[in-house]
């Protein structure tokens, strides 16, 4: 069978027939159809991960088919039964092991979930390891209500989308911010309120003026930015972060923590409560992730490349069946 299979930092993923090994008591064989990329495939091929082994196929999303029906598989492996935090020996499908970037797979049984009827294939494929965690911080951990408002960072982005999505449909107000305009135009056509360029000067002040303070805000950046994000919350507010790709945090005024009673609440992935959780909402309400771009599996290399370009707007799938 066919693979995109990770050989060394920085170089292309090799497009190249594997065969896997048959599968073990509790596992089975799942032919995919569709599989979608995150942020952790791109950062993997340069070496920014832990654990990384070479001569595995990436790829942690992932919708096929077995004994007749459809599947997305869930990424998530060993969180065990703290549902506050994973267990040390927790593990994301796609490193160290065997993922989705293939045209089959070999999985434990009980980490295929029915795929929701109203989804296609991609669609499906979309949902796993963005889904879950979007779905993880704004709920599991953030606590989100209904009419509460909610801010989402750096939307465009898988988790961010998802979060958003997720936040519309749960009866929230839902503001965004971007560094594209377009973005911010394309968020508003999925129900968010409104937006700010976070690029500009001063654009938390004119935000808050414009949009008043948050309940919540779902961030993944960090850094010097995070500064603001702390000044437009409402007291009670709670922050979700499950990224760092800024940095670390600079002049956050700790006075506005402690008066304004606000949580920091930090969260990554999601346990199996959560993944399940997750798929009944999507049910429920009848979402369907935005796909940014398809590729087929054979040029998987040039569906990272536009993820490392961050032009994207949705998540990016490889067609497979």
């Amino acid at each position: 069978m066919n693979a995109l299979v990770y050989k060394a930092k920085n170089a292309p993923l090799a497009y190249e027939n594997v065969t896997l090994a048959d599968p073990a008591d509790g596992q089975v064989r799942v032919k995919l159809k569709a599989a979608a990329l995150n942020h952790r495939d791109n950062w993997i091929t340069k070496g920014m991960y832990p654990h990384i082994r070479e001569n595995i196929i990436l790829g942690s999303d992932g919708c096929g088919e077995h004994n007749g029906r459809e599947v997305i598989l869930n990424p998530n492996r060993h969180w065990g039964d703290n549902q506050r935090y994973p267990a040390p020996e927790h593990q994301i499908l796609g490193m160290p092991d065997h993922g989705t970037f293939s045209e089959e797979i070999v999985i434990d049984a009980d980490r295929l979930v029915e795929k929701p009827a109203h989804l296609s294939v991609q669609q499906a494929a979309a949902l796993p390891l963005a889904g879950v965690t979007a779905y993880r911080t704004l709920f599991s951990r953030c606590q989100l209500q209904k009419g509460e408002k909610v801010l989402i960072s750096g939307v465009g982005g898988g988790v961010a989308l998802f979060a958003l999505q997720f936040a519309v449909a749960a009866g929230a107000e839902a503001w965004v911010t971007s560094g594209n305009p377009d973005k911010i135009a394309k968020a508003v056509a999925l129900g968010a309120k409104g937006g700010a360029i976070y690029r500009d000067d001063q654009w938390a002040r004119a935000f808050r003026k414009e949009a008043g303070g948050f309940d919540v805000i779902i961030d993944s950046a960090g850094g010097p930015g995070f500064a603001d994000l702390v000044k437009l919350t409402n007291r009670g507010a709670r922050i979700g972060l499950y990224g760092g790709t800024c940095g670390e945090w600079q002049k956050v005024s700790p006075q506005i923590v402690f008066f304004n009673q606000l949580d920091i609440l930090g969260s990554t992935m999601g346990s199996d409560q959560d993944f399940n959780d997750m798929v009944r909402f999507v049910e429920q309400t009848k979402l369907e992730p935005v796909i940014d771009s398809s590729y087929s599996l054979q040029r998987g290399n040039d569906a990272i490349a536009r993820m490392d370009k961050g032009e994207q707007f949705g998540k990016i799938v490889l067609d497979i069946g």
